[in-house]
């Protein structure tokens, strides 16, 4: 049995109309190969589908969209689930001038 990351994307929306607001979920799989694990991540981003009511009385539908990455993952003292590289913005010119 191997490990995976499964990244499960969730479109949200509001009494029935798609809002602008996702959720990109990282969640462990185990699968004997990568078909596998694909199968295993739509089947649990299906069975985490919610339908709820929000503080304000409005029905909020959390909806599968997509399984948008497999990777396989070692567990392991040490081993990297998650890395991200933040990109600096430069600046071209001040927004304002005092």
């Amino acid at each position: 049995m191997n490990t995976f990351t499964a990244n499960i994307i969730y479109r949200i929306e509001l009494e029935g109309q798609s809002t602008d607001q996702y959720e990109e979920q990282v969640r462990l799989v185990f699968a004997d190969t990568i078909e596998n694990a694909l199968a295993e991540a739509r089947s649990i981003g299906q069975v985490e589908e919610a339908i709820f009511v929000d503080r304000h009385g409005r029905s909020v539908c959390w909806r599968m969209l997509a399984v948008k990455d497999i990777q396989p993952v070692e567990l392991k003292n040490g081993g990297l689930l998650f890395s991200k590289v933040h990109e600096p913005e430069i600046v071209a010119a001040p927004v304002w001038v005092a």
